[in-house]
């Protein structure tokens, strides 16, 4: 193994085999733990974009809430998804589909494509280019700040879908969908998270169906290992602690590397952020 994908499965805390219904386990207790670290809070609230993620800690979070209502006899604990298209949502149904699968306790739908475009303006106005990729930070960001005004609301913690196999490479965006209070996911790679959806009797096209990022107008359906430049098997196999081709490893480590910066919380003078 290479020293540096000691590193890597080390800090993301990959198991080279899980056991699917312990894993379940383990994340819905964690949910359940929070809540009753922070006693003032009483529900989670989730982005759902009808991907594999989502989907999945979807599932957990109804099912930690559940478990809090029956054994504490609280019933204002709740569990709240809230699908947030831009404009039309190109797998509109997928997103449908996944709420469906959850039964949360509130669905709601915000469009973000009138506050994002507003934003946009507003910058450019002051003499700024905003790029199509730059939009697409902005767009996850709005999206998050509709999720904390949502948790702002209901006394609630904004969850999020970071997992090993996008937390290595940087694989989202900064205080975008990169930002949220607790991500139960963290520590399984993709192929985990697809044994858990199968465990949990997860409709087979909700975790099947290619991961893309849908941010960008260009290219709205440009899949994540396109932009990645390496598999999710690869990118599994790597965190599992296996071999891959040195192309593949290299490309990985490559991603570790530039986005180390997103794995940290502001630096300060006190830090070593930029020490080898």
């Amino acid at each position: 193994m290479r020293d540096l994908q000691e590193k890597i499965i080390a800090y993301e805390h990959v198991l080279p085999e899980i056991d699917p219904e312990k894993e379940v386990r383990k994340s819905v207790d964690f949910l359940k733990d929070y809540l009753k670290a922070n006693p003032f809070l009483k529900s989670f609230v989730l982005g759902i974009s009808g991907g594999q993620d989502s989907t999945l800690t979807g599932k957990l979070c109804q099912m930690a809430i559940s478990e809090m209502r029956e054994e504490t006899g609280d019933k204002s604990y709740q569990f709240i998804a809230v699908r947030l298209p831009y404009g039309v949502q190109a797998d509109a149904k997928d997103a449908e589909d996944a709420v469906k699968f959850q039964n949360p306790d509130q669905d709601l739908i915000v469009n973000i494509k009138e506050p994002v475009d507003a934003m946009v303006k507003a910058v450019e106005a002051s003499g700024q280019k905003i790029s199509d990729f730059n939009k697409g930070n902005i767009k996850a960001r709005q999206r998050m700040v509709v999720q904390y005004a949502i948790a702002g609301a209901n006394k609630g913690a904004v969850v999020g879908t970071d997992h090993a196999a996008e937390n290595f490479s940087g694989f989202y965006t900064k205080y975008g969908d990169g930002a949220a209070d607790l991500t139960p996911l963290f520590r399984l790679d993709k192929r985990q998270g697809k044994a858990m959806l199968k465990y949990l009797g997860c409709p087979e096209h909700l975790y099947l169906k290619a991961p893309t990022a849908d941010l960008e107008d260009d290219k709205p359906e440009l899949p994540d290992e396109v932009a990645l430049g390496v598999t999710y098997q690869e990118i599994d196999d790597y965190l599992e602690g296996k071999e891959i081709s040195d192309e593949a490893a290299d490309q990985i480590e490559k991603l570790w590397k530039k986005s180390e910066h997103k794995r940290h919380l502001p630096v300060t003078i006190f830090d070593d952020f930029y020490k080898d």
